[in-house]
C-alpha cells in the first residue's frame, strides 16, 4: 500500500468553481489565448489550471536557458506559462494517481534543432541521451510526476513543478506509444509501445512480430512496481504493426477490454490470462495512426452501470497497404476515412456472448477524432480532418453523438459554428469545469514550423456548447470533497434560483454525475469516464430540491479511484464542476461497503417552480434516469464530443533515442509537504505564434492540397534496397525508422545511412 494522501490535498482541488454564467454564444468557438508551447497533450489539475505537453522541440518559449515544452495554462484569464520539464515527453502516455497527482510515462530519446538525434548519442550514434542545443534527456523509460498547484502556491517551488529523473524514477522498458490504464486499487498497467520505429510499430515482412528487430515492446508492467518483471502480453504479438496507443477499458470484474489493429480481447492482468473477443467489423482499424475515436459510453443506474465501449471512424486500409516502419505503401491522401461505428459491451449483463452492434455512421469519414464526454452524457466531436486521407483537409465543425437517440438520429452537428484554426495531428481537447472545451494545439512539424501551411499552433480556443445557451445555471451545495465505494448517502441542495419552470419537473429531470476528463493526446482521453449517481429527491415548498444522492457504486472497477469533477445537471443545464477525489487516495485495496437505501421521491404537493432568470435548455429531457430506487425515468442521453483533432497521419512521432550515460544528475525530491508523499521503494525487481488559421483553406475535403507533400510517401525519392518487394525496409537499422522527416518539405529528408550498433532486445 502507498500512503499518497498522507497530507491533505490542496483545498483549491477539491474548491467548487461557482463562476457567473458567462456571456457566450452557444455551439461557438471562443479565444482560448495562448499556450506558450503547442498542446500535444492536456490534462486537468485542478478548478484553476490546465496543463500543457509538448515535445522536446524549438518553440520560443525559454525556461533555464533552454526551450520549453511544458506548460500551465489558466481558466480564469486564458494566459500561460512556461514549465521545465526534464526528459523528452514526445509521444507519451499518462494517467492520474489516487491522491489527484499525475504521471506520464515514456517518450523519445533526445532530440536536437530539425528533430535530429540529440548531441550526446548512443548505440551506435542511433539514438541520444541528451542534448546540449535543447537540453532534453532521453525520456523512453521517464515516469514524471506533477502535483497540481493553484496561484496559492508557489509555482517555482519544486513542490509545484514536474518530477523528472529516470534515475530515480523509471519504468522496466522504454516505451513511446504506449497505453496506461489503472486497476481498481489504483495501480497502473503499462502496456505495449514501441522502443524504435515511426509510422507504424513493424517490418515488413513481418518475420519478428514478438520484437521487429528490437524496435517493439510487446510487453506489460506496473507503477507502482510490484515486484514482477515486464511480461509478453500475448496480444501485442498478434497485433503487431498496429497496436500503438492500444484502446485499454477495465471492466467490472476487473478484466480489461484491449482493442487493437483489428482484434479485440479481454485481459486478467493478475494472471496474464487472455478470452478472444469479435474482430472489429470490416478490419476497421481504430488504433494510431488510423486513430478512431474511441470512449466508453455513460455509466448509468439504468444501465446496472455495465461498460459500452464505441469505436467510431480510423481506415480499413489492408494490412499490406500499410507498409513498415518508413512509410505506408500506398498514397493514403486517395484512401477514404471510415465513417463506421460500432459498440461492444465486453461484460454483457445477461450473460450473453459478446458482439460487435452497428451504429449510426458518423456525418463524415473522420481519424484521429476525439470524443469529449459532456456532464449531459453526450459525446462531443469534432474538428477532425476527413477525406481521401487520414490527415488532410481539416474539418471545423464539431458533431454531437447522442447514444440513446433512436437509431439512425445519433450524430448531429446543428447550430454549431465551424472553427477557422485547422486541428491536426498532435492536437488535443478536454472537458473543463465549466462544462465548456479547451481545444488547442496542432504541430505536423518535426520541429517548430511557423510558416509552413499548417504550422505548429500555440492559439487556444474554447468551444461552448448548446447549454451555454441557458442564462441560468444550477449552484448545488453539499457535495463532498471524497466520494466513497457504497456507504451511506449525501443530500445536494439545489435552490429555486438554479432552474426555471417547475420545481417537480426539473426534480424529475436532475442527475448528479461525476465526469473525469482524463488524460489526452493523440485523439485519446486516458481515463475519462462519466458515471451518474443513483438519486431520489424532495421537493420542498420554497422550490428547493433536495437530491439524495449514493455514493460511487461498490465496485472500484466500475470507476478506479482518483481525481474526479462532479456535475448537477437541471433541465440538461449542467452546474461548475466540483473536484473530488474518488476512493480513499491511496494506492490501496479500495474499501467497499453497500449502499445505503435512498427515501422514496417526495413532490412538493403544490407545485412552485424556480426563480432563476432567462431560459434553461431547449429540452428539458436530457434522457438521464432520476429517479433510481423506484422507475427509472429514462435513460441517459449520452453525448460525446469529439473535438476533432488530428491530422497528419504522416507527420508522425520520429523515433530516435536511446537512454544513456551522458544524464546530468538532477536532485529532486519526492515529498510535498502540502500534498500527498509518494513513499515509493525504486529499486528491485519492476523499479525500475504561432499561426491561426491560413487564409483561402478550401471547403471541399477532397482537394488534394498541393502544399502538403507529406502525403507523397509513394512517391519519395529514397529508393528501397529491396527491389523484390516495395515492402521491404531499408537495411538502415534493423530495429526500426531511421529518417529526417518534414512532412511539408519539398522533398522528403529520409536517411539510409544511421548505423544498427548491433542493437537487439535486453530481455
Amino acid at each position: 500500500m502507498l500512503p499518497l494522501s498522507t497530507l491533505v490535498v490542496t483545498a483549491a482541488w477539491l474548491a467548487t468553481t461557482l463562476s457567473p454564467v458567462q456571456a457566450v454564444t452557444p455551439g461557438s468557438f471562443a479565444d482560448g489565448g495562448n499556450t506558450t508551447v503547442s498542446a500535444m497533450m492536456l490534462f486537468v489539475g485542478n478548478s484553476q489550471k490546465v496543463y500543457v505537453l509538448d515535445k522536446a522541440e524549438g518553440n520560443a518559449a525559454q525556461i533555464d536557458n533552454h526551450p520549453a515544452w511544458g506548460a500551465v495554462w489558466d481558466m480564469e484569464t486564458h494566459t500561460s506559462f512556461a514549465m521545465n520539464v526534464k526528459t523528452n515527453v514526445f509521444c507519451a502516455s499518462g494517467m492520474h494517481l489516487p491522491n489527484g497527482s499525475y504521471a506520464t510515462f515514456g517518450g523519445n530519446g533526445a532530440i536536437t534543432v530539425g528533430g535530429n538525434i540529440g548531441s550526446n548519442t548512443t548505440d551506435g550514434g542511433s539514438a541520444a541521451s541528451y542534448d546540449m542545443t535543447y537540453q532534453d534527456y532521453d525520456g523512453r523509460k521517464a515516469i514524471r510526476i506533477l502535483n497540481p498547484c493553484t496561484d496559492e502556491d508557489d509555482f517555482t517551488s519544486e513542490n509545484c513543478q514536474w518530477f523528472d529523473n529516470p534515475d530515480v524514477l523509471s519504468m522496466q522498458k522504454e516505451r513511446w506509444y504506449s497505453a496506461a490504464e489503472p486497476l481498481g486499487d489504483g495501480t497502473i498497467v503499462l502496456i505495449g509501445g514501441f522502443v524504435n520505429g515511426g509510422y507504424i510499430n513493424r517490418n515488413y515482412p513481418n518475420t519478428d512480430p514478438t520484437y521487429e528487430g528490437g524496435a517493439a515492446e510487446p510487453t506489460y508492467e506496473f507503477y507502482p512496481p510490484n515486484g514482477t518483471q515486464a511480461t509478453i502480453m500475448q496480444f501485442m504479438v498478434k497485433t503487431s504493426g498496429l497496436n500503438s496507443y492500444a484502446h485499454t477499458y477495465l471492466m467490472p470484474s476487473g478484466k480489461m477490454l484491449v482493442q487493437a489493429n483489428y482484434s479485440t480481447m479481454l485481459w486478467d492482468p493478475s494472471t496474464n490470462t487472455e478470452t478472444d473477443l469479435p474482430d472489429m467489423p470490416g478490419q476497421v482499424v481504430r488504433v494510431y495512426p488510423a486513430s478512431g475515436g474511441v470512449a466508453m459510453l455513460p455509466l448509468t443506474p439504468a444501465n446496472n452501470y455495465t461498460p459500452t465501449v464505441l469505436f467510431c471512424g480510423g481506415t480499413n486500409m489492408t494490412d499490406e497497404m500499410w507498409g513498415n516502419y518508413s512509410w505506408p505503401v500506398i498514397d493514403t491522401f486517395y484512401y477514404p476515412a471510415s465513417n463506421d461505428c460500432q459498440r461492444l459491451t465486453p461484460e454483457p449483463a445477461d450473460g450473453s456472448t459478446p458482439a460487435y452492434e452497428q451504429d449510426d455512421d458518423m456525418l463524415e469519414g473522420r481519424t484521429m477524432g476525439q470524443f469529449i464526454i459532456l456532464p449531459t452524457g453526450e459525446l462531443l466531436m469534432g474538428q477532425m480532418p476527413y477525406g481521401m486521407s487520414l490527415a488532410a483537409a481539416p474539418v471545423g465543425k464539431p458533431a454531437l453523438y447522442n447514444p440513446n437517440a433512436p437509431a439512425g438520429s445519433r450524430w448531429s452537428n446543428d447550430g454549431f459554428d465551424s472553427s477557422d484554426i485547422p486541428r491536426l495531428y498532435h492536437s488535443s481537447a478536454i472537458l473543463l469545469p465549466d462544462a465548456s472545451v479547451l481545444i488547442a494545439g496542432s504541430n505536423p512539424n518535426v520541429d517548430v514550423n511557423l510558416t509552413t501551411y499548417f504550422p505548429t499552433t500555440y492559439k487556444a480556443e474554447i468551444f461552448y456548447p448548446s447549454y451555454f445557451s441557458s442564462s441560468t445555471r444550477p449552484v448545488p451545495t453539499g457535495i463532498p470533497s471524497t466520494l466513497s465505494y457504497g456507504g451511506a448517502y449525501f443530500d445536494v441542495s439545489i435552490p429555486s434560483s438554479s432552474y426555471t419552470g417547475s420545481a417537480n419537473d426539473a426534480a424529475a429531470n436532475t442527475t448528479v454525475v461525476v465526469v473525469r476528463p482524463g488524460w489526452t493526446t493523440h485523439a485519446m482521453n486516458m481515463g475519462q469516464r462519466f458515471l451518474q449517481l443513483n438519486t431520489t429527491y424532495t421537493v420542498n415548498s420554497n422550490g428547493t430540491i433536495v437530491m439524495h444522492t449514493s455514493q460511487m457504486p461498490p465496485n472500484p472497477n466500475i470507476f478506479q479511484p482518483g481525481p474526479a469533477m462532479v456535475f448537477v445537471v437541471v433541465n440538461g443545464i449542467p452546474s461548475n464542476g466540483t473536484f473530488v477525489i474518488v476512493g480513499t487516495g491511496n494506492i490501496e485495496t479500495q474499501p467497499t461497503s453497500a449502499a445505503a437505501s435512498l427515501p422514496t421521491n417526495q413532490l412538493a404537493s403544490t407545485d412552485t417552480s424556480g426563480t432563476g432568470s432567462g431560459s434553461d435548455s431547449s429540452s428539458s429531457d436530457n434522457g438521464a434516469s432520476s429517479s433510481h430506487t423506484g422507475a427509472i425515468v429514462g435513460g441517459v442521453v449520452g453525448a460525446l464530443v469529439v473535438v476533432g483533432i488530428l491530422g497528419a497521419l504522416i507527420g508522425i512521432c520520429l523515433s530516435r533515442r536511446r537512454r544513456a550515460a551522458n544524464r546530468a544528475p538532477n536532485s529532486y525530491a519526492m515529498s510535498d509537504p502540502k500534498t500527498p508523499t509518494f513513499n515509493v521503494n525504486y529499486g528491485g525487481a519492476g523499479a525500475g505564434v504561432a499561426a491561426g488559421a491560413k487564409e483561402g483553406l478550401t471547403a471541399d475535403p477532397y482537394y488534394r492540397q498541393d502544399y502538403n507533400a507529406s502525403s507523397d510517401w509513394a512517391q519519395s525519392n529514397v529508393a528501397l534496397t529491396a527491389p523484390a518487394s516495395p515492402y521491404q525496409d531499408v537495411p538502415r537499422r534493423e530495429n526500426g525508422m531511421s529518417m529526417d522527416v518534414d512532412p511539408y518539405a519539398a522533398e522528403s529528408r529520409m536517411s539510409t545511412s544511421t548505423p544498427d550498433g548491433g542493437r537487439r532486445p535486453r530481455y
